[in-house]
């Protein structure tokens, strides 16, 4: 064999083996490109914190806070029921909970009322007189606001009246000792909604009867 014909195969040899390196190269490429897709490198984004199905919704105006409710799921396993006092209040969420904001235009959501039945009644800290209070409640959110209130009741009362028998005859006696005590019933109850279920959604507190003997 001449040395011409000698190096046109060694040449041709030394391509061969370039292009196997370069198959190898790709069907490495390849594999490792798989594996990445698999381990999900190449997937979608992952996705932001869903929003908690348990969380009360905003109510507008005109539409139906139970209705509004069963639409966002309360009416299963951990979630109210349907008619007054049946089923159960939003399954509890760890932590502290947080507060629902009030809308910023009220006008544009309904308001749901709700009357404790049973008032409270309470001594004075400082005189044998005592009060008796009845209360109602509002909110902007659905029903499951309510229903936790119905389900919590005995907590709330509780916490009432402990805070009740801590107060002076002479400050429930006039209108801003009675502001003053509606914006501590509201932060009581709210806070053990969020306690609870993990979130408050009481708008305000109203005094229906008040008593003082």
């Amino acid at each position: 064999m001449s040395d011409e014909a000698k190096a046109k195969k060694k040449k041709g040899g030394g391509m061969k083996m370039i292009l196997l390196i370069v198959v190898a190269m790709v069907l490495g490429g390849a594999g490792a490109a798989g594996g990445l897709y698999a381990a999900g490198f190449f997937g979608a984004k992952e996705e932001g914190p869903k929003e908690d199905p348990n969380k009360p919704v905003l109510v507008l105006a005109g539409e139906n806070a139970e209705e509004v409710a069963k639409a966002h799921g309360m009416g299963g396993e951990g979630h109210g029921g349907g008619g007054a006092g049946e089923g159960h209040a939003a399954a509890h969420a760890p932590g502290k909970g947080i507060d629902l904001p009030a809308p910023a235009n009220p006008a544009a959501y309904q308001a749901t009322y709700f009357q404790l039945q049973t008032p409270f009644t309470s001594n004075m800290s400082d005189t044998d007189a005592f009060a008796q209070i009845s209360l109602a409640v509002s909110t902007y959110y659905d029903m499951r606001v309510i229903e936790a209130i119905k389900t919590h009741e005995m907590a709330i009362r509780s916490q009432v009246l402990m805070m009740l028998a801590e107060q002076p005859e002479a400050m429930l006696a006039t209108p801003e000792g009675k502001r003053q005590l509606q914006g501590k019933i509201k932060a009581i109850i709210n806070s053990i909604l969020k306690q609870k279920t993990g979130y408050g959604g009481v708008d305000n507190v109203y005094f229906t009867n008040f008593v003082i003997q």
